[in-house]
C-alpha cells in the first residue's frame, strides 16, 4: 500500500484512478477481476496493467498476490507460538486462526484463469497422475480418490522410481499435477522432466518463483508462510493445496454435469451398505 501512495505523483491520471480506488476499497479490490477493477475505476484494462507495472508488479496476478500479502500483514493475528501456559482452548484457536487466514490469503491470490485453464485439462484427461513427496504425498492420495470417485482413471505417486517410470509411459492424452510445498524437491523435478518429454500436461502447485513452478505448463501458485522448523507449527500450506485439489475436483464435477452426479449417487447408494446402522 505504501508503494502506491509513493507512486500516486508520477502515476498518469487514468492510472491514478486505479490507484485511489485500491488504497480506498483494498478489501474490494482483492476479489476483483482484472476486467472488474476496470470497470470499477472507470479505465481500461490494459490501463490496470500498467498501473501494476508502474508500482513494480509484473501484472495484475502479481499485484493480487502483493496486495493481499499487504492486507494481511496489516490484520494478521500474532504469529503461531505454542506457550506452556496454552490451555487446549487456546491452541485449539490458535491452529484454527493460522489456517483460516492462510485459506483466505491463498483463495484471494488464486488465478481464476489458471484454474479453469486446468480444469478443463483435467476434464479431458485420458489418465490422471498425482505426484507429491513428503507432505504432499497425502495431498496426492486424497486428490486420486477425489478424481477416483469422479470417473476418472488415476494414480498418487510418491515413489521417485515409480514415479520416472510412469512418467515415460504417459502420453500428450495425459495430465500429470505435480504438489510441492517448497517447490524445490530434486526427485519431483525430475520426475517432471519425464513428464515433459513424454508431451503430457504438467500442472504444478506450488510456491510462485520456484522450479516446480517454472517447469509447468499451468502454474497454480500458492503461497503460505513458511513453519518454524525448530518448534512445533501446524503446516496450513498442506490445507491450501487440499483445498485447491476440492476446487479442481468441483471444476471438474461441474464441466461433467449430470453423468458424474449419477454416477456419484450410484456410489453413494451401494457405500450404505459397507455402513452400520447403529
Amino acid at each position: 500500500m505504501r508503494d502506491i501512495e509513493s507512486a500516486l505523483p508520477t502515476l498518469r491520471r487514468s492510472e491514478r484512478k486505479v490507484a485511489e480506488l485500491v488504497l480506498a476499497q483494498p478489501e474490494r479490490v482483492i476479489h476483483m477481476r482484472i476486467v472488474d477493477l476496470a470497470a470499477a475505476a472507470d479505465v481500461s484494462e490494459p490501463t490496470v496493467v500498467r498501473f501494476c507495472r508502474a508500482i513494480g508488479c509484473q501484472g495484475f496476478q502479481s499485484f493480487k498476490l502483493a496486495l493481499a500479502q499487504s492486507l494481511a500483514q496489516n490484520t494478521s493475528q500474532e504469529p503461531f507460538v505454542l506457550s506452556e501456559l496454552d490451555t487446549a482452548r487456546d491452541y485449539t484457536y490458535k491452529v484454527f486462526d493460522a489456517t483460516m487466514e492462510t485459506l483466505a490469503q491463498v483463495r484471494d491470490t488464486l488465478d481464476p484463469d489458471a484454474i479453469e485453464v486446468a480444469v478443463d485439462a483435467l476434464c479431458n484427461a485420458r489418465r490422471v497422475e498425482f505426484y507429491g513427496f513428503g507432505a504432499s504425498s497425502p495431498v496426492a492420495i486424497d486428490a486420486q480418490h477425489k478424481f477416483f470417485r469422479l470417473q476418472i482413471a488415476s494414480a498418487a505417486l510418491s515413489d521417485p522410481h515409480i514415479q520416472a517410470m510412469s512418467a515415460m509411459s504417459l502420453t500428450a492424452d495425459d495430465v500429470v499435477v505435480a504438489i510441492s510445498q517448497s517447490g524445490r524437491s530434486t526427485a519431483l523435478l525430475e520426475a517432471m522432466d519425464y513428464v515433459r518429454e513424454a508431451g503430457a500436461v504438467l500442472i504444478a502447485l506450488a510456491p510462485s518463483h520456484t522450479p516446480v513452478l517454472a517447469r509447468a505448463t499451468i502454474a497454480i501458485p500458492i503461497d503460505v508462510a513458511s513453519p518454524d522448523e525448530e518448534s512445533y507449527t501446524p503446516l496450513p500450506s498442506r490445507i491450501a493445496h487440499l483445498a485447491v485439489i476440492d476446487i479442481l475436483a468441483a471444476g471438474v464435477s461441474k464441466m461433467k454435469g449430470d453423468e458424474v452426479n449419477r454416477h456419484l449417487h450410484k456410489l453413494n447408494r451401494g457405500l450404505q451398505s459397507l455402513r452400520s446402522d447403529d
